[in-house]
């Protein structure tokens, strides 16, 4: 038999890194070639990754919620011996190691040279020699962990600790860390215990197999503060508390707790950096209009009502959408990025609609592809697919990249507007304000009607001040006589 090790993929052309959100597989597991073996978390994005080939797990190289270097050894498969041909001659990856080389010093083996296997949509990249810390042995393949006394490791434990499936991960420093028999439970409940000062061998577990579950740490840190408690060790409450990632749910704050420390990392890490980055590369303005959407709300309704477009999402932001789209083909110029290593315009013949939309795990920005080509219907069911999407965290890295302009709908949280931060390589992002029924001069007379505001803000290295606000006055135009998307298409 022998090892093939498996590297952790760029998968979103050009990212560095990836957190691993769950492992589907444990040590012992039979694996073929296509079979999802993992969901990392991307820059943006929830991505579940294949094993590239045949073989029985031999190890997990990490646990889930550590962020993991693109190029690193993840997981490593037991082959047949027409296997890979990563492992090198006389490699013994393969061979049972003595018992006692748990506490001893890790020993190093050779990774072959070659190409990292190619995933659909990943492309290629060639891993240079390395040479990396050998498993530690002791772990039962059936990824159970055998009775026996703790081992006290000879070096430090790494911060992320090793999972209860008996295998054995490597830390930081290049040892692997040995596996020692400990309490049952999952990655954030071990978290949890360790911001409430709570030490879980002295938690009674109440769930299932002998699983300490977080309200047994909940009940272990009620009980070490009552009078009449042991007080063993006995710390105070922290001051604060570190949560998860947005994609976790947050452990209960304790009371004495002032403050709240999160984390930045995936999405909200990446989201920070580009808006700083845009912030202060590309020259923002922001110009505002408010106008009457009253027609454009009727339209509204009576397109729902449309037997063509049954089963279709009919919405204000479609028309919006379909509005940008039709200000796009009267100022093409405003579609356009800034290229500043050539020191050129890019002007856009297409046109990628990014939507700004919500998600468990922050903010992204995936956009329609050549939306300027589709039909109101075709640019509905984009927007459909698209939220849902978001919404379930599958959005892919290559459904936000190429954009060329983003609405982003900041009414529906009941605000006027907002002045928007341009999406990187983007010239322009349109915020849209809640629609509010407000006292307006209607041919002459004060009627109440359908208003919003609107705020483009745009690069103005590429668009003058009298190019974003014909834009702006176009987009208007179209609400407020939606007839025009006819006229001016």
């Amino acid at each position: 038999m022998t090892i093939r090790e498996f590297k952790m993929p760029d998968v979103g052309e050009g990212l560095t890194e990836a957190e691993i959100l769950k492992w589907y597989v444990q040590p012992g597991d039979t694996v073929t070639d296509g079979q999802v073996v993992c969901e990392v978390e991307t820059a943006k994005a929830a991505v579940e990754l294949p094993i590239p080939f045949d073989g029985v797990v031999h190890a997990l190289l990490f646990e889930e919620g550590v962020t993991v270097d693109v190029g690193q050894v993840i997981i490593s498969v037991e082959t047949g011996p027409a296997g890979g041909d990563e492992a090198p001659a006389g490699s013994e990856a393969a061979a049972p190691a003595a018992p006692a080389a748990a506490a001893a010093p890790a020993e190093e083996e050779p990774v072959a040279e070659g190409r990292q296997p190619v995933l659909v949509g990943y492309g290629v990249s060639t891993a240079s020699t390395k040479r990396r810390p050998r498993k530690a042995p002791a772990a039962a393949q059936n990824g159970t962990a055998p009775a026996a006394p703790a081992v006290v490791p000879a070096q430090p434990a790494p911060a992320a600790a090793a999972p209860q499936n008996g295998t054995a991960y490597a830390n930081g420093n290049g040892t692997a860390q040995p596996t020692a028999e400990r309490p049952l439970a999952k990655p954030p409940v071990r978290k949890l215990a360790k911001d409430l000062g709570i030490d879980l061998a002295a938690v009674v577990p109440t769930g299932d197999g002998g699983v300490v579950t977080r309200e047994d740490v909940h009940a272990a840190a009620a009980a070490a503060i009552t009078p009449q408690a042991p007080a063993p060790a006995a710390a105070p409450a922290p001051v604060a508390a570190v949560v998860p990632a947005p994609a976790e749910t947050a452990p209960a704050v304790p009371a004495t707790a002032r403050e709240t420390r999160i984390p930045v990392k995936g999405v909200r890490k990446v989201t920070a950096q580009a808006m700083v980055n845009s912030a202060f590369t590309a020259p923002h303005v922001t110009e505002f209009i408010t106008l009457d959407v009253t027609r454009t709300m009727k339209l509204v309704q009576e397109l729902k009502e449309d037997p063509d477009l049954a089963g279709l999402r009919i919405n204000p932001l479609l028309l919006i959408a379909k509005a940008v789209l039709v200000a796009v083909r009267r100022n093409p110029e405003v579609n356009a990025s800034w290229d500043e290593a050539a020191q050129e315009i890019v002007l856009k013949h297409y046109v990628n609609l990014g939507i700004a939309a919500a998600t468990p795990r922050g903010l992204i920005v995936p956009n329609i592809k050549d939306a300027h080509a589709k039909t109101l219907a075709e640019l509905s069911t984009g927007l459909s697919d698209l939220v849902a999407t978001a919404r379930d965290g599958k959005t892919s890295p290559a459904d936000m990249q190429n954009g060329t302009l983003t609405i982003t709908n900041v009414g529906v949280f009941g605000v006027d507007t907002g002045t928007p931060i341009l999406n990187p390589g983007e010239s322009a992002i349109l915020a849209v304000g809640a629609i509010k029924l407000q006292p307006w001069v209607h041919k002459g007379k004060v009627k109440p009607r359908q208003v919003t505001t609107l705020a483009l803000s745009f690069d103005h290295r590429l668009i003058d001040g009298e190019l974003g606000s014909r834009f702006l006055a176009d987009i208007a135009a179209v609400l407020e006589h939606p007839r025009r998307l006819v006229t001016w298409s």
